[in-house]
């Protein structure tokens, strides 16, 4: 990793914007993301994703494959050259983040962050399955975004398409920003609908120079429709505006910019911009609206958590004068410096060399060094502000989703919730030699990735590792035999089925040994209920009149979850039930703590088996691209593998097959499916929920299982 050059940092906070770059596979982040470095002067050179030298995608895994992995935080500048920021030298703290959906992760803690982003569109596609994901990922963290149409160059391209795409498929009030001037190989420039200006890229290769000139004559009816509709959508979101829009007034362009962004902040209208990345045209008006339209430090409300102590509301201004309030977002091991911690500070300052408190897990820390990143450079910085993206060297106990705060003035932010794992896979080392450095590798991996989980069987002695998807499984292999130098035997993926129960049902744990000694003694009884699909797990005690010490309540739920971990149906973690401890008894002497957390292992078994379990497996979201003569096979295909039709659609020149497939069946179908078609379809694969296995196939699963049941004791 080498040493960045020195940032200029002194920004005033409404001159930072911390956005991100998100969208579907191959729709071109990464892409764009190198044009922006290029353009501000991050970068002296226009990174190719092809030649495997592109700024953010710095991983091996990553140049090799030609996709994004992890998301990088790169910091630059832009000078807008018109517009209420003209000549304001902004700083952009920008996030490229993964679009496969295997690393969902990547792009859900990045948008928890962030305070707006660019969504980049597909011309020629439109709204794709991963763009309708990202874009609910931002709505839950009300992260306002601005519209790019990429690939105005490619063949089927269409803006005008794409924005009824996202209007249709998003539900987002999304409006032409500009108009392309031509399209696919022609096109050449747009034309700004406020300010009516055309912008012509000609000649230089890297897209750095352009020219403005008058409207092309054919374009000024189109130019007229859609700035007319533009200039009533802004007006109607501001009641000055709207006077003297409906009074036939003209509206001065900048009074129609402030109301824009004020509307963009609010998201009540997504501007959408025409460009190619890869032929360099278009991203120069994209940073200007960047700096124009997306929010400020500033423009986000106070920063608002709860006090830890007493879990009433509290709030932090977001001005480094204030409290110190920040939350950490990601983890990465470094080869060069060890364990990094990206932290974003909302408000007050983090020092190098202070102590900090984490609010979550209630301990204090040491910064031991604050550091700006690039993409794998980075600069050291000894103190970062409110507003800004850092990463932190030298906290221990810190993990994704902690709060970092003052000692004497807490704050507890929302954390990050993350998807479960639908795949696993075992995993053990080639050589004894190979064993401490596979445990230490799988748990480095797990506290950079919270999608990535470790278990041991307790049936086979297995290490099993789960994860999001083949891919997912597949990198975090190959980074252990890179980066940890561990060989290991790698089985076959595995569906990650979930345990559930259909009816209340009580059931009795009682644990009594009597050794000569002193003796053991556990006893409870619990009473399980079924949680609506997705509500995960809950533990309640309605202990009253001492029936059972308190000091025994939290070892029954220990041994209560440790089970519903390891399973009782079929090996599998159990999911959506409540348990309830309500009676039970206890001996003077004879009790312990671990009599009674085996009793509440022993009381859940119990229960369980007369509360008509069920196995749960994962149904994957599909979308198969095709082109129509393959179409029939391919729904025949899925029709075979359990699925449920959704409906077909076109979509540019493809006919698009939408459907929900148990993952279980859905082993090596990109291989079956481009056979199908000579190569010619291609398939979008995302989790979507959990549904019973019909009973004929869950009897084989358990059959297969080789799961006992039993309880350790």
């Amino acid at each position: 990793m080498a040493v960045a050059t020195k940032t200029k940092r002194d920004f005033p906070l409404d001159r930072i914007r911390n956005m991100g770059i998100i969208a579907h596979i191959d729709a071109g982040k990464t892409t764009t993301t190198e044009r922006i470095l290029f353009y501000t002067g991050r970068t002296y050179k226009i990174g190719d994703i092809d030649e495997g030298n592109t700024t953010t995608d710095w991983m091996e895994q990553e140049k090799e494959r030609g996709i994004t992995i992890v998301s990088a935080a790169i910091t630059t500048a832009w000078t807008p050259s018109s517009g209420p920021f003209a000549g304001q030298e902004t700083r952009i703290n920008l996030i490229d983040t993964p679009g496969h959906v295997d690393f969902t992760v990547e792009v859900e803690r990045s948008l928890r962050v962030l305070d707006g982003g660019v969504i980049v569109l597909d011309s020629a596609s439109g709204v794709q399955s991963q763009t309708e994901t990202v874009w609910r990922q931002a709505d839950k963290y009300g992260v306002p975004l601005i519209a790019f149409a990429n690939k105005m160059d490619v063949v089927g391209a269409d803006f005008l398409g794409t924005i009824q795409s996202a209007r249709d498929r998003l539900g987002a009030n999304a409006l032409a920003y500009n108009l392309p001037i031509g399209s696919e190989n022609s096109f050449k420039g747009i034309v700004d609908l406020l300010t009516q200006k055309a912008i012509i890229w000609q000649g230089d290769e890297t897209g750095a120079k352009f020219v403005e000139e008058a409207i092309p004559a054919e374009m000024l009816d189109e130019v007229k429709i859609h700035r007319d509709k533009l200039i009533e959508e802004i007006a109607g979101t501001d009641d000055v505006l709207m006077e003297k829009y409906l009074n036939g007034e003209e509206i001065p362009v900048d009074d129609l910019k402030r109301v824009l962004r004020q509307a963009v902040i609010t998201k009540k209208i997504v501007p959408v911009m025409a460009g190619s990345s890869l032929r360099n045209k278009g991203v120069q008006p994209m940073l200007d609206a960047v700096i124009e339209y997306l929010p400020s430090p500033l423009d986000i409300p106070q920063l608002a958590g709860k006090d830890p102590q007493t879990e009433e509301e509290k709030s932090f201004s977001n001005t480094k004068d204030a409290p110190l309030g920040a939350l950490a977002f990601k983890i990465q091991i470094d080869p060069h410096v060890g364990r990094l911690t990206y932290v974003r500070v909302y408000s007050g300052t983090l020092k190098s060399g202070s102590y900090i408190y984490n609010s979550n897990k209630q301990v204090k820390e040491r910064v031991g060094r604050v550091l700006l990143m690039h993409a794998n450079e980075r600069e050291e910085i000894e103190e970062a502000y409110a507003g800004e993206i850092i990463a932190v060297v030298g906290l221990k106990d810190t993990v994704t989703g902690n709060t970092l705060c003052d000692e004497d003035n807490q704050i507890q932010l929302e954390s990050i919730n993350f998807a479960e794992p639908v795949i696993s896979l075992a995993i053990e080392p080639k050589t004894k030699s190979d064993q401490e450095k596979l445990a230490q590798a799988l748990q480095r991996l797990s506290e950079e990735d919270p999608t990535f989980r470790v278990k041991s069987n307790v049936e086979t002695g297995q290490t099993i590792i789960s994860g999001m998807g083949e891919l997912h499984l597949e990198i975090i292999v190959d980074r252990m035999k890179r980066e940890f130098k561990v060989d290991a035997n790698v089985g076959q993926p595995q569906v990650a089925y979930k345990e559930t129960i259909t009816k209340i049902a009580n059931g009795e744990g009682k644990y009594i040994r009597q050794t000569g000694g002193r003796g053991q003694y556990g006893h409870c009884l619990l009473r399980i209920e079924p949680l609506p699909r997705g509500q995960g797990r809950e533990f309640v005690s309605e202990i009253v009149g001492g029936a059972i010490p308190r000091e025994f309540i939290a070892p029954i739920e220990k041994g209560v979850v440790e089970k519903e971990d390891t399973g009782i149906l079929a090996g599998y973690p159990m999911v959506d039930i409540k348990v309830a401890v309500y009676d039970g008894s206890f001996h003077d002497v004879d009790s312990s703590e671990m009599s009674f957390k085996i009793a509440g292992s022993l009381g859940l078994t119990d229960a369980a088996q007369k509360a008509d379990m069920i196995l749960l497996e994962p149904i994957m979201k599909v979308e198969v691209s095709t082109p129509s003569e393959f179409m029939g096979d391919l729904i025949g295909d899925l029709s075979s593998k359990r699925a449920q039709i959704l409906g077909t659609e076109k979509r540019g020149n493809s006919d698009v097959i939408n459907a929900l497939v148990p993952l279980a069946e859905l082993g090596g179908y990109i291989t079956t499916i481009r056979s199908m078609s000579q190569g010619r379809a291609s398939a979008y694969i995302e989790p979507s929920h959990y549904e019973p296995v019909p009973s004929n196939i869950a009897e084989k699963v358990i059959s297969t299982s080789g799961f006992t049941g039993r309880v350790e004791s």
